[in-house]
């Protein structure tokens, strides 16, 4: 009997790299692909076979097919900056949905068994916590809209030509391999590299709102063997932590882990969704599984990854921004500095 072949994509970023891992684990054979963009070549496992490319060029999803025939698609690359995505909206939907499609079209034509694409809980919107599968989707924010037209398509093309697949819904995912240079997302891994840099930890706000804060290792394993899993077929889950914490919480909790004062830095609030965490009672009940980690074994474990590696300098957003109407100032005087 052959074995298993797939294809993950956004294999060098952080959870795409994880899930690659889990899938070699479970004995498949991985083409891993990315293009670098935010993801680190050294992130991709030294067994997969690795395709450096941007999926937003359909010839070079033609190649990455030619590669196969695949069992399974795993579609993890994306531009996850939710907050940023109001002014990049046009790269935003380039990047995160007709990537997508081009990967869809490709397996239908290629007959992929299933399509496994990691959504984002971003699709509910706001005042609707804790947000559950049976919910109708409001998304807020350009990210979370084409989130959700691909879970539409993915819909679509299950009923006209039998593509099967599954959705995951994570939720603020952290952890070791996180890009923590990025200053626009990873809340975590922004606190983590400032105090490496010796900065203070900038909070947008109050910071009473809230998020349940997801480690890598209760999202990627799920993620990787749902395609074995036939109640997992043509269903939308939740996936993470279920406990959420004020970003003040959080801040304590990072500080504590570094062994430093939690020296926070309260800038002009943002356009976001206040109260974010969502139920994960349908996961359990397919996928069974431990309890989560709990918030503070978690960061301590990310922490002590960024100790070994080292802080990063901030790597200021590459593409040019399209609606700098009410960018976030600390955003705005970060690009006019370079």
């Amino acid at each position: 009997m052959p074995a298993t072949k797939v294809l993950v994509t956004g294999a060098a970023g952080f959870i795409g790299s994880h899930v690659a891992d889990a899938c070699i684990e479970l004995g498949m054979t991985v083409v891993a692909t990315d293009d670098l963009s935010g993801g680190f070549r050294d992130n991709v496992p030294a067994d997969a076979i690795w395709v450096e490319g941007d999926l937003r060029h359909a010839d070079f999803v033609r190649t990455l097919f030619e590669m196969g025939p695949y069992d399974y698609v795993y579609h993890l690359a994306a531009y996850a900056a939710e907050g940023l995505s109001h002014f990049i909206r046009s790269y935003n939907y380039r990047t995160n949905l007709e990537a997508s499609v081009h990967l869809i079209n490709a397996s239908i034509l290629g007959q992929v068994k299933r399509f496994v694409f990691t959504s984002s809980i971003a699709v509910y919107g706001a005042g609707q916590v804790p947000m559950d599968e049976g919910m109708v989707p409001r998304p807020e924010d350009p990210y979370g809209i084409s989130k959700y037209a691909v879970e539409l398509d993915l819909a679509a093309a299950s009923n006209m030509f039998g593509l099967d697949f599954t959705i995951f819904r994570p939720h603020n995912v952290y952890g070791e391999r996180q890009n923590i240079s990025d200053p626009y997302r990873n809340v975590i891994g922004i606190f983590m590299n400032n105090i490496m840099l010796e900065k203070s930890m900038p909070i947008f706000g109050d910071g009473h709102q809230t998020r349940a804060f997801s480690h890598v290792d209760d999202v990627a394993p799920v993620i990787a063997r749902s395609p074995l899993v036939e109640a997992a077929r043509n269903e939308t889950f939740n996936v993470g932590a279920d406990q959420p914490y004020s970003v003040l919480e959080l801040a304590e909790t990072v500080a504590q882990a570094f062994g430093v004062p939690a020296d926070v830095v309260h800038l002009p609030p943002r356009n976001e969704v206040v109260d974010a965490f969502s139920s994960h009672d349908k996961a359990r009940q397919v996928f069974g599984g431990d309890e989560p980690r709990t918030l503070k074994d978690g960061i301590e474990s990310m922490a002590r990854w960024v100790r070994k590696n080292g802080a990063r300098a901030p790597v200021q957003f590459k593409e040019e921004i399209e609606v700098a109407i009410h960018l976030p100032p600390s955003w705005l005087s970060m690009m006019s500095s370079e």
